[in-house]
Formats: C-alpha cells, sequence, structure tokens
C-alpha cells in the first residue's frame, strides 16, 4: 500500500472520529435545532466577544441568530481545555496542523462563538464560518519597557522579522492550546524564553505589566481591550503573525446550521446593523482593518 493511501486512510479514520465521538447522539443540525426550540451557545469569557457580565459581540450576534432561525439562545460557559469537546463529542490536542482524539465527552452546544481565529489544527475538528472578524497576533511589553516599538516597513514578513528579532533574551508570554501560542510563530528555542500562561487569556496583559514576563503574545481584538483599559501602561512592539480571520465554529456533522448562520450574517452585513454592533465593543477597529469591514 503507497504511503499517500496510508495518509488518506489515517486522515478518513481522524475525521469519522471526530464526527462520530461518544457523544454524537446529542449532536444537532438546524431541524433537531428547531425541533428543540434552543441554540446552544458554547462561549468562553474572552475580551469584548464574551464579556462574562451577560453580553459581548459574540453574544448579540448569537442572540440575533437564534431569534433568525425562530428558536430561544442558551449560553454554555466553557474553556479554552474544553470547548471543542463540548462542541463535538471528543476531546482533541493539537499535533502540529493536525489533531489527536484523546477521550470524549458530552456535547454541551451547537456551535462556537468568542473570538474564534481561524488555525490549521482546528479546521481538521471544525467547519468555520464565514470570516466574522480581523485579527492578527501583535507582541506587547510594559509602557516603560526600553523595547520599542517597530518602524513599519509596509512588508508584513519584514516586520515580523523585526519584532522577533527584540524578543531575543526576553521572556515570551503566550497560552498554549490558543492562537496566542509562541511556537506557532516559531517563537521559543535558545532565542526567548517562553512562558505560558496558565491563566485566562483575559489576564495576560496585566501580568506583563505586574512583570511576569517581558513580552507577551496577544490578538488584535484583546490588544484593543487592554490598550484602553489599561492605557499608557501597555505598548504594542509590532505583529508576530500575518493577517488572520476569527469566524464561528461548528460541528462537521452540522452543515445546514452554518449555512444557516451564513446566510443569517450576510443578510446582517448588508444591512449595516453588524458593523453597528462591532463599533460599540470595538470602535478602534476600524483604523486597522476598515478594509474588511466594507467589503
Amino acid at each position: 500500500m503507497s504511503q499517500r493511501v496510508i495518509s488518506l486512510c489515517v486522515t478518513l479514520l481522524v475525521l469519522l472520529s471526530l464526527m462520530g465521538g461518544a457523544g454524537s447522539a446529542q449532536a444537532s443540525d438546524l431541524a433537531q435545532i428547531r425541533e428543540q426550540g434552543v441554540l446552544r451557545h458554547l462561549g468562553i469569557p474572552y475580551a469584548n466577544f464574551v464579556t462574562g457580565h451577560g453580553d459581548g459581540l459574540d453574544v448579540e450576534l448569537m442572540q440575533r441568530f437564534a431569534a433568525y432561525l425562530g428558536v430561544q439562545y442558551a449560553y454554555v460557559e466553557s474553556d479554552w481545555g474544553h470547548v471543542f469537546g463540548d462542541l463535538t463529542g471528543n476531546t482533541v490536542v493539537p499535533d502540529g496542523d493536525a489533531v489527536k482524539v484523546v477521550g470524549h465527552a458530552p456535547i454541551r452546544g451547537d456551535l462556537i462563538a468568542n473570538g474564534l481565529t481561524k488555525l490549521a489544527w482546528r479546521q481538521a475538528v471544525i467547519n468555520y464560518s464565514e470570516p466574522t472578524f480581523p485579527t492578527q497576533v501583535w507582541c506587547i511589553t510594559r509602557g516603560d519597557s526600553p523595547l520599542q516599538p517597530i518602524a513599519p516597513s509596509g512588508d508584513i514578513n519584514r516586520d515580523i522579522q523585526q519584532v522577533k528579532a527584540l524578543l531575543q533574551g526576553n521572556r515570551v508570554m503566550g497560552k498554549s492550546g490558543t492562537c496566542l501560542e509562541p511556537g506557532l510563530y516559531g517563537i521559543g528555542g535558545k532565542k526567548a524564553c517562553v512562558v505560558d500562561f496558565e491563566g485566562s487569556v483575559n489576564d495576560i496583559a496585566p501580568a506583563v505589566i505586574m512583570g511576569d514576563a517581558d513580552v507577551a503574545l496577544l490578538d488584535v481584538p484583546d490588544s484593543l481591550v487592554a490598550l484602553g483599559k489599561w492605557s499608557g501602561k501597555i505598548k504594542v512592539l509590532g505583529p508576530v503573525s500575518p493577517e488572520q480571520e476569527m469566524g464561528v465554529g461548528f460541528r462537521k456533522n452540522s452543515p445546514e446550521l452554518r449555512a444557516a448562520f451564513n446566510t443569517f450574517f450576510a443578510e446582517l452585513k448588508a444591512s449595516g446593523e453588524y458593523n453597528v454592533l462591532v463599533e460599540k465593543y470595538y470602535p478602534a477597529v476600524f483604523r486597522y482593518y476598515s478594509d474588511f469591514f466594507s467589503r
């Protein structure tokens, strides 16, 4: 048997496992959700997508989607270690751009929405909606740090290399299992000491302010919130990734629910209502990513 055939067989087995986990009996596509009369929104308190106080950009977005479907809305809180198991019924760990299934869990929700960045390993587990928000991973440091922001060159790859050069010999804080994992961007080894933050992503900026690391990785939405909340206490050195996209996450066996969301979202954007929602929670984002919101 050729290596290509073996690879295809392994990929098929992984997909079958992801689609048929222990909790699959609780899985729901669009017809079942309408029959049950409730849309279960899996979320993690993060930046202004899910504030933890009953609101946030993705909370309001999912409330509108539930109304569009004619069902009730239910928020189900999760965390980064469990959210994919809560959606798919399979507990997974990243393995490069793929994943390993390491256990099973009850399905607790119908979709994930909390500023979910598209990563290759996540796309092996779930299907994403059309892009809902632009992002990028930036490097931040304390306002009084001797490290200075780079001068943008107009070439994103050159800018990234400039930022990485600043990291040599410094403690770089990130968070494994998220888009803030330094290894995703080739950061670590002998050139920088990686600090894996064990707390909430929301607490990375204050940890840097307190001196728990010299610099930290934060994505654009959380950076914008942090810059407003701790004005003058942090500064952005520059990017460590190209531009990325966020979206809503769906089980691979919920194609009709995903299609319904994409239709709903296109209508919301066309009406201008989505940009009004974004303005409410991320007013500064239009300064950096105006092209995304004018599409």
